[in-house]
């Protein structure tokens, strides 16, 4: 009896196996160096709730917009996006976020 249970067993785990097939990625793949990952971890942390994935949300798509235009709204706010001090996001984080985003608009 316990080698009926047994084969039972095993059969269903090998039936719970059975390889899977699926279409190939087709997508590229966002590959990221450290810095990146960095801006992208402030990213998700302040912007991504208003900005997903830097488009139009609550706020305006921001991958077109010059670095120097996009440090300056994250540093003195316009409307209603909030401004974020030092204190908030450093600079080298602020530079992190935006070599993230260049990675953005490569992918």
């Amino acid at each position: 009896m316990k080698k009926l249970v047994f084969i039972f067993i095993a059969l269903s785990g090998l039936a719970a196996c059975a390889s899977r097939k699926s279409e190939p990625i087709q997508q590229k793949m966002l590959v990221l160096d450290e810095s990146e990952k960095n801006g992208q971890h402030h990213f998700m942390h302040h912007c991504q709730k208003c900005h997903p994935n830097a488009e139009a949300g609550l706020g305006p798509a921001i991958l077109a917009p010059p670095t120097f235009l996009k440090k300056y709204q994250v540093r003195h706010g316009l409307g209603v996006m909030p401004r974020f001090s030092k204190n908030k996001i450093s600079d080298e984080d602020l530079d992190d976020m935006m070599a993230y985003l260049k990675a953005l608009k490569k992918f």
